[in-house]
């Protein structure tokens, strides 16, 4: 390892994630591409953002928007070329921008050449690449799921033999216990490195240790396995970005991943985005927003990574609907409720991650029929569900509506212009209707928009070191509308007071309120304090105190 790695670099900074296909068309197709990203660098850098996250850009049938992946060393023609990508990471830096990718190698696509040669036949040199079963009782080996589909497994009629996949049968799995998978996602990930970009967001990572025929999404051969990676790769560069999608990861797993720098430097835990599911069953079985658990979940994971590991703070993605229709007001609170969950969440410990669109208050779409739907795995799943009878076509756009993929999908609304300055045609997905009044133009000429409330929010994380080293404290855990904390630090003290609610809600609060400084605010206050806050609909402060 290098004796000059620097593992701090990223704590102050500010992530954005780009979905291309939906960010910016620069060329007329319908499609974002990657001189759309580049023509919007500066925007990006006037935001405050110092990292962008680049969700997949390989070559890719796009069975999975681009997740399953045909060839790991040159961009899709679909988002330019390679020449292009050089270009986005040379400008990227003029801007103080870095670029880490996402790097996708529980599976390929079943088009990549690999995957071509190993079915072939059982004596391919590639056909260990790949996790190949004998049938068992004339069918399939596990009765294991896919995500996507009813079945992990799907039977190649050539040899008789069936191959697994967690995903759709399209994304064969790799066969981790080959060592020459190993051998390639080096030279991938290397590949990209040597070329400037800053390191990778690594997709559904956890699951290379899988134990297919126990039907165990992990093991400890990951841990084994992300060790080896990262000697051979990040290691030898001396400020990268490591950040891990482990969806079934807990806080002591957050630990073993990111505590010594030495698999990866964050992850991403899913604890909170899984509150609105019932247990034990899929994502589209809803129940109601639970705040107390919410905050638990947070307080779990900030005071558990406390000084032990390094904590990713999202609250949307590519894969998850938009925050103000899921945890806010997508109606008449829209501002005021964006604001919000971004106060409650930028003043936590970790680094932040900011989804497109997150930044203006980007809403769901409602969605009413199938042909509207572009995603794998919301066409599945209507598919499979719609004639079951506790089921049936109401309640299976219910669930779509609210965690439905592509309501993340829509494009990013530049202005109020025709196709919302997204793409000169029509879009290769529905734009939201309310793309005339949420934009970026809009949000840019009013001084009190949800867009400045973030970039303020992204320059005090560049200033305040509490923010980065504070410990976390919840206040009235069990208050089923105030999601309220304090961090100290030193001799200071942060207050963040949040209201979940459309209703006013009364707080009071014990504190040297004559030594508080306001640091944001979604309505008018001044100061000084008196301790006591009667909080008008998802309004939200934060304030500091030094002692």
């Amino acid at each position: 390892m290098l004796q000059s790695k620097n593992f701090e670099w990223f704590k102050h900074k500010t992530v954005y994630q780009i979905w291309p296909r939906s960010f910016c068309d620069s060329n007329g197709d319908g499609i974002g591409d990657l001189q759309g990203i580049i023509a919007k660098l500066g925007y990006l850098e006037q935001l405050g953002i110092e990292v962008i996250w680049l969700s997949p850009v390989y070559r890719s049938p796009m069975d999975d928007m681009g997740y399953d992946i045909a060839d790991y060393f040159n961009i899709d023609p679909l988002f330019g070329s390679n020449a292009d990508m050089n270009e986005l990471i040379a400008q990227a830096k003029t801007h103080n921008i870095s670029i880490i990718m996402d790097l996708v190698v529980n599976h390929t696509s079943d088009e990549h050449p690999w995957f071509i040669e190993a079915k072939k036949g059982l004596d391919n040199p590639y056909r260990n690449y790949y996790i190949w079963h004998d049938p068992v009782n004339g069918g399939a080996p596990t009765e294991q799921r896919s995500f996507f589909m009813p079945s992990a497994w799907t039977l190649d009629e050539a040899s008789g033999q069936y191959y697994y996949h967690l995903f759709s049968n399209r994304q064969p799995d790799l066969n981790w216990d080959n060592p020459q998978i190993l051998e390639e996602v080096y030279k991938i990930m290397n590949f990209w490195l040597e070329r400037g970009v800053a390191g990778f967001r690594m997709d559904v990572i956890e699951l290379i240790g899988k134990v297919p025929l126990e039907g165990k999404y992990t093991s400890p051969r990951g841990h084994e396995l992300l060790k080896l990676i990262y000697q051979h790769t990040l290691a030898n560069y001396p400020e990268t970005l490591s950040v891990g999608e482990t969806g079934g990861a807990n806080v002591q797993d957050a630990i073993l991943y990111s505590g010594g720098h030495d698999e990866l430097d964050m992850i991403f835990g899913f604890e909170h985005f899984t509150l609105d599911e019932v247990a034990g069953q899929s994502k589209w079985h809803l129940k109601d927003f639970d705040l107390v658990s919410f905050k638990q979940v947070f307080k779990k994971w900030q005071q558990g990574l406390h000084s032990r590991g390094w904590n990713s703070l999202f609250i949307s993605s590519h894969d998850a609907p938009r925050p103000v229709s899921r945890w806010g007001d997508a109606g008449k609170f829209r501002v005021e409720s964006a604001k919000m969950l971004a106060n409650t969440l930028h003043f936590m410990q970790g680094t932040p991650y900011i989804y497109q669109g997150e930044e203006i208050g980007m809403t769901n779409y409602t969605f009413s029929q199938v042909s509207e739907f572009r995603d794998i795995e919301m066409i599945n799943f209507y598919n499979e569900h719609l004639h079951k009878t506790e089921w049936g076509p109401e309640r299976i756009m219910q669930s779509i509506n609210s965690k439905g993929r592509d309501n993340a999908r829509t494009p990013v609304q530049w202005s109020a212009d025709e196709n919302a300055g997204f793409s000169s045609v029509e879009p290769w997905i529905n734009l939201n209707p309310n793309f005339h009044e949420v934009n970026v133009a809009q949000a840019l000429g009013d001084p009190n928009s949800i867009w400045y409330f973030y970039q303020k929010l992204i320059k005090l994380r560049k200033e305040l070191p509490i923010i980065i080293h504070g410990d976390f404290e919840l206040i009235s855990p069990e208050h089923p509308a105030i999601f309220a904390y304090v961090r100290k630090f030193e001799a200071q003290e942060l207050y963040v007071i949040s209201n979940f609610s459309a209703l006013c809600q009364h707080v009071e609060l014990n504190a040297n309120w004559q030594a508080a400084e306001l640091l944001t605010a979604n309505y008018p206050r001044e100061l000084p304090f008196n301790g006591v806050f009667d909080l008008g609909a998802f309004e939200s402060l934060a304030f500091l105190l030094r002692n």
